[in-house]
């Protein structure tokens, strides 16, 4: 590792020791960087060095920024961070906002200012912004002041927070107030490339999120890997798209990737279905990023708009069906790009291009990765086999100060948790998650946290949540609920339990289907058998179940 420029060495004394990193793969001349870099410079100030300032970079309902304009703002944020809020090297820095052009120039000023981001959901709840304020010993938050009720009850639970500023209101001591008051001038810290500026928390799969951490180079590793050899984008192009940019598919897709080309980016608050559509068109996007829930969504609506721009549609965050691919390419002449990734990988590490689709398949390794099949103890299997995928290449996974380690790096291979077939022309095929994540619309859901949230309803005695097959949805989240002695189903239950659940964590996480039994399978041990309630789940018809 090179020499840090970190002054708080937190983040590199959280590291897993080395013998349980993966096996990082930097073959390919376009990942061979420098020792020293700091990200924020290659993603926005050469841009302005290179005569392109006053360009657009970043278009949104609001305002827009060319690169020149988000480089001044981006610097004034950075100066605040360090002259008001005392930032040194190293501190970590959380975010809370929805995508918009503040949230992107709050998180390069972290970068730049050489801090380490750690930006959560909007929608999350007080005890889950705790935990990742108190894991990560954060001092600095900047936030929406829509979102300020959670904060300031999250910060209640965090002792380590010492400043908290917020954009988007008047008051005298908000983000904008102090910022007018700053320097436009900064000059970057010195980084280097393995000093770690990005800790993404997962949904986790135990109730207990992972901080997955991730260095300098590994944010341009993602663009130079996937988007440029797979995505292919060009300076022209205008992205646009729904994931959140705590999500890191949000990250890369609406952020990283056209800033790494010199291209431009819509940034919508709100990007369902009904909201893209008309964004798409109205902004004459040529490049989307949705999970495929929403392209099947769009697909009744699109005689309504004039998508003649769009160009390339990339679809993650949940498996694409064949049908859907189908019918996206029949309405649009598009090919819908798959591709998995993992917050664990930062981004896409499976994908085809647009020439190398096979629909149904997520594709080949990215240029620069490798990916094979094993089975339970770790044997790589023969093509046409089921088992576990293995992958590794320029980024992989670091958890912070997490026992887990082991269990995701195997042998210098990431070991993500899905189900996978290889076949003979090199082809991966997802056949299933590994474990108990539910995957909705997009979103990771851990079935271990929304059970804990139903426990605490006093009508609940026990409770199982999996996945259960939707239409719309792909999948949604079916909890089984055992009742206290003497409660009684019923639909008003039903409900009761749902609003308990979306007032307990993050809205969209609450059960979309519950349904009442008697008792719950278990192993002899009182083990709870995910496996049988998902096969439940599986074969239950939905217009039978309480929703």
């Amino acid at each position: 590792m090179a020499y840090t420029a970190h002054v708080d060495t937190f983040t590199r004394d959280n590291l897993p020791p080395r013998d349980q990193w993966p096996a990082f793969q930097f073959a390919r001349p376009e990942l061979q960087y420098p020792e020293r870099l700091n990200c924020a410079v290659a993603f926005l100030d050469r841009w302005v060095d290179e005569g392109r300032g006053d360009e657009p970079c970043i278009i949104s309902p609001s305002e827009t920024l060319t690169y020149r304009g988000l480089q001044e703002r981006v610097n004034r944020i950075c100066n605040v961070l360090v002259h008001r809020f005392g930032l040194v090297p190293g501190n970590r820095v959380l975010l809370r906002s929805a995508n918009n052009p503040m949230m992107v120039a709050a998180y390069l000023a972290v970068l730049k200012a050489g801090g380490v981001v750690v930006a959560t959901m909007p929608l999350l709840r007080a005890k889950e912004i705790a935990y990742p304020l108190n894991k990560a010993k954060i001092a600095i938050a900047l936030c929406d002041h829509r979102l300020a009720e959670e904060m300031e009850r999250a910060r209640t639970m965090a002792p380590d927070v010492r400043h908290v500023a917020y954009w988007g209101s008047d008051s005298a001591d908000g983000l904008e107030a102090l910022i007018v008051e700053a320097s436009p001038e900064f000059d970057p810290v010195d980084t280097a490339a393995d000093d770690v500026c990005l800790i993404a928390f997962t949904s986790g799969t135990t109730g207990e999120p992972k901080g997955t951490m991730h260095f300098h180079r590994d944010m341009l590793a993602i663009c130079d890997a996937y988007s440029r050899n797979v995505l292919k984008p060009e300076p022209a192009d205008r992205f646009i798209g729904s994931p959140p940019l705590a999500f890191t598919f949000g990250l890369g897709g609406l952020v990283l990737f056209p800033l790494r080309v010199g291209a431009s980016t819509v940034l919508l608050e709100k990007a369902g279905p009904d909201d893209l559509l008309p964004a798409l068109a109205q902004h004459r996007a040529t490049i989307c990023f949705t999970a495929p829930t929403a392209y099947r969504a769009m697909l009744a609506k699109l005689g309504d708009h004039d998508l003649s721009s769009l160009r390339k549609c990339v679809s993650a965050g949940e498996p694409l069906p064949k049908d859907t691919f189908e019918a996206w390419r029949k309405a649009t002449g598009i090919k819908l790009m798959d591709g998995i990734g993992a917050t664990e990988m930062l981004h896409i590490f499976i994908a085809a291009t647009e020439e190398e689709i096979r629909p149904g398949s997520t594709g080949k390794p990215v240029p620069g990765y490798e990916a094979k099949v094993i089975d339970n103890e770790g044997c790589t299997l023969p093509p046409g086999s089921i088992g576990r995928l293995a992958v590794r290449g320029p980024t992989g996974c670091r958890y912070l100060a997490d026992e887990r380690q082991g269990k995701y790096v195997q042998d210098g291979w990431n070991v993500t948790g899905d189900t996978y077939l290889l076949d003979e022309d090199g082809y991966f095929w997802y056949q299933a998650r590994s474990d108990d994540m539910i995957i909705s619309a997009g979103y990771n859901i851990a079935g271990p946290e929304v059970e804990a949230a139903l426990l605490t309803h006093p009508a609940v005695a026990e409770c199982g949540v999996v996945g259960a097959p939707d239409d719309g949805r792909g999948t949604v989240v079916k909890a089984y609920v055992v009742l206290r002695s003497g409660v009684r189903p019923s639909a008003d239950l039903t409900k009761a339990l749902q609003d308990h659940v979306k007032a307990e964590i993050a809205p969209y996480k609450y059960p979309r289907l519950i349904e009442f039994v008697d008792a719950l399978p278990r192993t002899q041990t009182g083990k709870l058998q995910r496996f049988q309630l998902r096969q439940m789940a599986a074969q239950r018809p939905q217009e039978t179940m309480i929703s």
